[in-house]
């Protein structure tokens, strides 16, 4: 099982290239199943998600080619012939993003048999939404054994208002409702950039839609979608991450190829701790201001601060001066980065969905454990300004979402190695 080994104490300096996004790009595959032509998506970012979203296309019959060489980060589907509508547990009981084939299997089969989704153990995703609004589309579903299964002649359109923000639920009914029969309107949809991604892929390929990016869509079913090629958005966290990498060690970072007008809400915060930040058309800069000054924040669906963020930034407030409340309100069990780093050093207590940051804190190196994704980033940063060597084990978790993370950070400095076997490459 890999390890990662991060000696800490070097700024970051230099520039760092920002790969695509994986949470846009796992519901563009999806999409792909709406077709029989072939889709090519392009930016793809090799990550392990990406690599078991192929798996499962392929399980149902798509043909599916991940570029190498000159076609790296280029992919072509084409599910011409979906033989077998089924997200096999075994597939899919990594990647919570599973529920995502769900809508556009029913619009394009009739039928759809998938497993209840998998993933971080960063709390609950509730599948319900997307069962009430297929339902509210035409759809029977009922579930057994650990699959949902349902089925539909051909869903009608639907007047949705979600009961909560849901970024797969708006994602997986707006493919479902490409195909349906007559107009859908969806209220209180979230307005992620990895929503309105989807619907500029779905848009090439023939749908109709119009309100992506805002709380209210609007989709005119057609009787049949045609192939399409698009380029994914940059990755919003992993431009993030590093942004947060530069701060807390006090660097000169570059992040490049990146979406600004996607990190509003952390550009803000990262100025109110004293970060010097410099704004381009695809790029930020992130210098140091001197000491960094402590500052809450709150989570919340974009264009809030990300929940996806909370756990790197949590890093950061333990380098600040001053005391910083972290309020988590997507997830209920997003805090489980927290006992690693008080492993570290860290001054951090919790209370329900707060947790409350004393710093600045001198970390130390010490042997922690990744539970999930983000907290796996925000390890690796504490790390980088740790005194000693820390040993971060379980980092598959990071090799989910993130695109060759160790080389990019040591090109900038950083002093990082892995140890065991390296995802994707000998």
């Amino acid at each position: 099982m890999d390890k990662f080994v991060v000696r800490g104490g070097n700024p970051l300096l230099g520039t760092i290239k920002v790969s695509g996004a994986k949470n846009s790009a796992l519901p563009c595959m999806a999409a792909a199943i709406l077709t029989e032509d072939e889709v090519i998506l392009e930016n793809i970012p090799q990550v392990q998600d990406i690599e078991t979203e192929r798996k499962l296309l392929t399980s149902m019959g798509a043909e599916v080619e991940l570029g190498y060489g000159r076609a790296q980060h280029r992919t072509h589907i084409k599910c011409a012939i979906l033989s077998d509508p089924v997200a096999k547990y075994e597939i899919v009981k990594t990647m919570r993003a599973s529920s995502l084939v769900l809508g556009p299997l029913i619009a394009r089969t009739g039928i759809a048999r998938v497993a209840m989704p998998g993933g971080c153990a960063i709390g609950g995703r509730p599948i319900d939404l997307h069962i009430n609004g297929l339902e509210a589309m035409g759809a029977t579903i009922t579930q057994d054994h650990g699959y949902l299964e349902a089925r539909a002649d051909r869903l009608k359109g639907a007047h949705i208002v979600f009961d909560k923000i849901t970024v797969t639920g708006t994602e997986d009914l707006l493919m479902a409702a490409t195909l349906a029969e007559g107009e859908s309107i969806f209220e209180n949809c979230a307005r992620e950039p990895e929503v309105t991604d989807l619907a500029a892929l779905l848009i090439a390929m023939g749908a109709k839609i119009e309100g992506a990016g805002t709380g209210t869509i609007r989709i005119q079913g057609v009787a049949k979608l045609h192939g399409a090629r698009h380029r994914i958005n940059p990755d919003r966290i992993e431009a993030g991450t590093f942004l947060v990498a530069g701060a807390i060690t006090g660097g000169d970072l570059n992040v490049d190829c990146c979406e600004p007008k996607h990190l509003g809400a952390l550009i803000s915060k990262l100025e109110q701790c004293g970060v010097k930040i410099d704004v381009g058309a695809d790029h930020v800069r992130v210098r140091s201001g001197g000491e960094l000054k402590a500052a809450d924040i709150t989570t919340e669906e974009y264009p809030g601060f990300p929940t996806d963020m909370q756990a790197q930034y949590m890093a950061l407030a333990t380098q600040a001066e001053g005391t910083s409340t972290v309020i988590e309100n997507i997830f209920e069990n997003r805090f489980m980065h927290v006992q690693e780093l008080i492993r570290m050093g860290a001054n951090i207590t919790i209370s329900g969905r707060t947790a409350t940051v004393r710093g600045k804190t001198p970390l130390q190196s010490a042997a922690v454990m990744c539970s999930d994704l983000r907290a796996s980033a925000s390890l690796v940063l504490a790390a980088l300004v740790a005194d000693g060597e820390t040993i971060l084990d379980r980092v598959y978790h990071l090799d989910r979402g993130y695109e060759h993370f160790e080389e990019k950070l040591r090109g900038v400095g950083a002093q990082i190695r892995r140890m065991g076997d390296v995802f994707g490459r000998k």
